[in-house]
């Protein structure tokens, strides 16, 4: 059975996954559409850079988030400044590191989203005087619901299976930083099997649910462009 160390790792993950996900759609929509639409050169380097986490391990993210969230780090000598402290090993921490390493699985989907709307609707909005802003709003953002739908699963369950990059900014503190992934290599570091089996079958369940209706809705796999 579930422990109550177990149900509060599992609310901690819950609350980082939603707060993480909202900051990545809030962020990611405006970078997508950038990306979908600019003809500038740096959108190759954007692109990369967005796409990193997809190809780095996630310790070394995490060392590096770290490094730049320390006392001696870029971060950490700003957020000193703000009379803020340290992010590192803070709920803070967890949900930035989240929202870098969960980024590209966010803005893929909608950049594709975003591309695929034929250049004959934008321009049939501006014909009829349209403002950019109301032309986004009222024609882009419906015609990627499916877009925005999978970005917000898939943001969501990729920051719910975060091991690595938690555990190296969030450290393994209870009811703080301690998430389920981490709660579940304690149990199997401690030789608790059956502990580890209960949180493990919560996540697979979850995590087979979650994708069966996205694809059952949505009828096409969704894309993330996997550079390994």
């Amino acid at each position: 059975m579930l422990t109550t160390a177990d149900l509060d790792a599992l609310w901690l993950t819950f609350k980082v996954a939603s707060l993480a996900t909202f900051l990545l759609l809030l962020i990611g929509t405006p970078l997508a559409w950038w990306l979908a639409r600019t003809p500038s050169p740096a959108k190759g380097f954007i692109n990369a850079l967005v796409s990193l986490p997809l190809v780095l391990p996630p310790t070394v993210l995490g060392f590096y988030l770290l490094i730049l969230m320390g006392p001696s780090g870029a971060i950490g000598q700003l957020t000193h400044f703000l009379n803020l402290g340290t992010l590192s090993f803070t709920f803070a921490g967890l949900v930035i590191a989240s929202v870098l390493y969960s980024l590209p699985f966010v803005v893929q989907p909608l950049q594709t989203a975003f591309n695929s709307i034929a250049e004959q609707t934008l321009e049939a909005a501006a014909t009829l005087r349209a403002s950019p802003i109301s032309t986004f709003f009222n024609v882009v953002l419906p015609i990627s619901r499916p877009g925005f739908l999978t970005a917000s699963i898939l943001g969501f369950t990729h920051t719910v299976g975060e091991f690595g990059v938690v555990l190296m900014i969030g450290g393994n503190i209870p009811d703080k930083t301690r998430v389920v992934s981490v709660q579940i290599y304690n149990h199997v570091e401690a030789l608790e099997y059956p502990q580890a089996h209960w949180l493990a079958g919560c996540l697979l369940a979850f995590s087979f649910t979650v994708l069966f209706i996205l694809y059952s809705v949505l009828k096409t796999p969704p894309q993330v462009q996997q550079l390994k």
